[in-house]
């Protein structure tokens, strides 16, 4: 399915319907963006929905009409320059003083008794 943009005319009276049939809407998945002009009651709707189910809720909150639906092309990608690999890293290995495992017991070179030779 393809991203489309679908404009809805909507009967919104008041605060709260506006508020339930925006909540309705952003709950579908698929749905990129919303907007909602108030004064006209046109909300606009993009992404890659089912515009009749959409319709099909919102008429149970309030009376909607689906006025256009159009495709929405993806913006087209430039070709990003290619960068030259004149650099190169190469693997080193750092010679850590401490050893990785605990079972290394430390050698004691004094004559305390305390380490093995």
């Amino acid at each position: 399915m393809t991203a489309q943009k679908s404009v809805l005319q909507l009967s919104v009276h008041e605060e709260r319907i506006r508020k339930k049939a925006w909540v309705a809407v952003s709950r579908f998945s698929g749905v990129t963006s919303i907007e909602m002009d108030d004064k006209t009651g046109r909300m606009t709707v993009v992404g890659e929905v089912d515009v009749p189910r959409i319709v099909k809720k919102l008429r149970k909150i309030c009376t909607a009409e689906l006025v256009t639906v159009e495709v929405v092309k993806p913006p087209e990608k430039k070709p990003e320059p290619k960068k030259s690999e004149d650099f190169v890293a190469y693997p080193f290995s750092i010679n850590y003083p401490y050893p990785y495992h605990s079972y290394h017991q430390p050698y004691c070179y004094c004559n305390c008794g305390g380490g093995t030779k």
